[in-house]
């Protein structure tokens, strides 16, 4: 939802700007600042992706008493993306910036934020309650 919608509505002298998170980072792109366009973009879509979905990967067959294929190397991945899934430090760049560009235009919040926002605090509980001697203990039982 986050990618889809706007995130933030800019209205300034009568222009009103749209963003999401995709033009942001395609904004990046066109100014020349290729290399913060793909941080931004690792940081904000692909890592907390690829997050969410290699945690499913490993909870949701041994919910089913299946053993994940290839797990060591799953959470070994899991374990190295982490540190790049900064959706917080982004957060708080997007607050530094409303702070500072309220008194130049009206900045209106969009659903994307709202939904960014609640996966930020989604994904963490999430990532705090994994505990993966818990797993461990399951595949044994399982094995």
């Amino acid at each position: 939802m986050s990618n889809s919608f706007p995130f933030l509505s800019f209205e300034m002298r009568g222009r009103v700007t749209e963003t999401t998170l995709v033009t942001g980072v395609i904004d990046l792109w066109d100014q020349g600042k290729q290399q913060l366009s793909l941080l931004v973009l690792l940081t904000t879509v692909l890592a907390p992706l690829t997050q969410i979905a290699l945690l499913l990967y490993v909870v949701a067959p041994l919910r089913w008493n299946r053993v994940p294929w290839q797990l060591p190397h799953a959470f070994r991945l899991l374990r190295h993306i982490q540190p790049w899934s900064m959706m917080e430090v982004f957060m708080i760049g997007i607050l530094v910036s409303i702070v500072k560009l309220m008194d130049m235009a009206t900045i209106v919040p969009g659903l994307a934020l709202w939904s960014f926002v609640l996966l930020m605090f989604v994904l963490s509980g999430a990532v705090a309650s994994f505990d993966r001697d818990a797993v461990w203990e399951r595949l044994e039982t399982l094995r």
